[in-house]
């Protein structure tokens, strides 16, 4: 059973000092600089996440979210009450935390995710088959994944991976996927970059994943000896190519999600395929966080 994060929030003040202070520090995963990467510890804090979502997701990409979503301008939905919110927070800002975010993820692990209806995904994917075939591994979800413009950069990117890596560890995760997103409602306009994807890194065997039926739509929009493979990469969304360094396979098919104006892939990751340089370079630094 999942902890509420006001609960959490409650019983972390009742604390004695010294254990106050070792329990907020353990969910912090990270830090460069002024930047710090970690848990979302209020609700106020949640709500800060949700607004950064609408504005990256509304505001630049044209969502269309549901009437009490725009009115309060927050992208929130069920799910934000029982996932963890990863958080990257700028220390240089004056002002609260809530004031510091930039940047945002929304985890999901798979015992919280099956006590509350299951995952975010599976609106769009066939979750359910991929996780059937693998009983001994446990999955998470990464979701909601944005960072508001002044902050793209690869150290905000490295920052948000090393909060990933250290959450999976923390939590023992055999496996990560979630939706990574094209700009747009016409797969066609990404022709390129989908075939490429479909011929190169299809998920495959036991790993393979398809969008449901009545939502999928074909990847394979040019033949393989059509697709160059350094320009399709150029086309990637960097979010994709950052899974793709990783060592990520993509579902088979896409689904086209109108209400966030994208066109959607689904990204698997299976721990043990993480490429070696990766998780030598945030295992070092992630297994003292994760401890």
């Amino acid at each position: 059973m999942s902890v509420d994060i006001c609960n959490r929030d409650t019983l972390v003040e009742a604390l004695p000092p010294a254990r106050k202070a070792e329990q907020i520090e353990s969910d912090v995963f990270g830090r460069i600089g002024n930047l710090e990467t970690r848990l979302a510890r209020t609700p106020g804090e949640i709500d800060a996440a949700q607004s950064v979502r609408y504005r990256v997701f509304v505001d630049e990409m044209k969502a269309e979210l549901p009437a009490e979503a725009m009115r309060r301008k927050r992208d929130f939905d069920a799910y934000d009450d029982f996932c963890d919110h990863l958080l990257v927070l700028d220390r240089s800002i004056e002002g609260d935390s809530e004031d510091q975010i930039v940047g945002t993820y929304r985890l999901l692990r798979q015992d919280v995710a099956m006590a509350n209806g299951g995952f975010y995904s599976a609106s769009e994917f066939d979750i359910d088959t991929l996780i059937a075939r693998h009983p001994d591994k446990r999955f998470m979800e990464l979701g909601r994944s944005c960072v508001l413009p002044d902050y793209r950069t690869k150290r905000i990117v490295e920052l948000l991976w090393q909060g990933n890596w250290a959450y999976a560890l923390k939590h023992g995760m055999s496996a990560m996927f979630g939706c990574a997103s094209f700009p747009g409602i016409h797969p066609e306009q990404h022709a390129l970059a989908l075939s490429f994807l479909r011929h190169n890194v299809a998920a495959k065997d036991e790993w393979a994943v398809d969008a449901l039926p009545h939502l999928a739509r074909d990847m394979d929009l040019m033949p393989v000896e059509a697709v160059n493979p350094k320009r399709a990469l150029m086309a990637l969304p960097p979010l994709i190519k950052g899974y793709l360094r990783l060592g990520a396979m993509v579902g088979s098919t896409a689904v086209v999600d109108k209400s966030f104006n994208t066109t959607d892939v689904l990204i698997v990751l299976p721990i043990a395929s993480i490429s070696d340089r990766y998780v030598n370079y945030y295992g070092a630094d992630a297994g003292r966080f994760a401890s």
